[in-house]
Order: structure tokens, then C-alpha cells, then sequence
């Protein structure tokens, strides 16, 4: 889930490793893989990240931390302009929910089986 992005115009590196997350070396480590995040340097040389760069900073999160994606395959993603689909509800099979039951009801029976032989010694 992400949090709320405050209106404003610019962000300092501190503020965006807050709302994202993650420590301030990371976000300058993603700078140099990721061409899409670019900041602006005031005359201070502070970094200030816009909103579209903090966006692009959770979207880069999400792949890497949620979805599993590696830097270069968060790239190539993200350079093929997809969208990161929503993840699908696992769904057991009704096949595979009676083989299972099955599993249960022929190791339940080996158990008794193996009980049985346990007190014959």
C-alpha cells in the first residue's frame, strides 16, 4: 500500500525516503540504474525529487521489493512501459482439492496401520 504523497512541488531526499521506505543510499543507488528517476540540484546541491519521481520511486519499490524483480528486470519492465497488474487470488482446483483429500484418508490409514504393528512388539 502506498502512503499518501504530500501536494508539493518538491521533495527532499529525506522526505522521500520516509514516504517510500527506503534509506537515502538506496534512492541514490536507484538514480544511477533507473534514467527515469533524475532529481534537480538546488544551488545548495540538495537533491529535489518532483512527484512524478517519488511515483516512479514506489513503482521501482513495488517491483523490486513485492514483485521480486531484479535491478536490470525492473528495468527492462519499466523500459517496456508495462503495468504492474494486480496480484490473482490463488484458487485451489476442486480436482485437486479431492486428491488431497484422498492423501489425508490413505495416510491416516498406513498411521493406523503402522500403530497396529507398534503394539503387536
Amino acid at each position: 500500500m502506498r502512503p499518501e504523497i504530500p501536494d508539493k512541488l518538491y521533495f527532499k531526499i529525506g522526505e522521500v525516503s520516509k514516504l517510500a521506505g527506503v534509506a537515502t543510499h538506496v534512492l541514490r543507488y536507484w538514480e544511477t540504474e533507473f534514467l527515469f528517476i533524475s532529481p534537480k540540484r538546488a544551488n545548495s546541491h540538495q537533491r529535489l525529487y518532483r512527484r512524478v519521481d517519488v511515483e516512479m520511486i514506489f513503482t521501482i519499490k513495488t517491483l523490486l521489493h513485492e514483485e521480486g524483480y531484479t535491478i536490470a528486470g525492473a528495468r527492462k519492465f519499466l523500459e517496456s512501459g508495462s503495468r504492474i497488474k494486480a496480484k490473482p487470488e490463488l484458487t485451489v482446483p476442486e480436482d485437486a482439492t479431492s486428491c488431497l483429500a484422498r492423501i489425508k484418508s490413505e495416510l491416516r490409514e498406513m498411521k493406523a496401520l503402522l500403530i497396529g504393528r507398534d503394539k503387536e512388539k
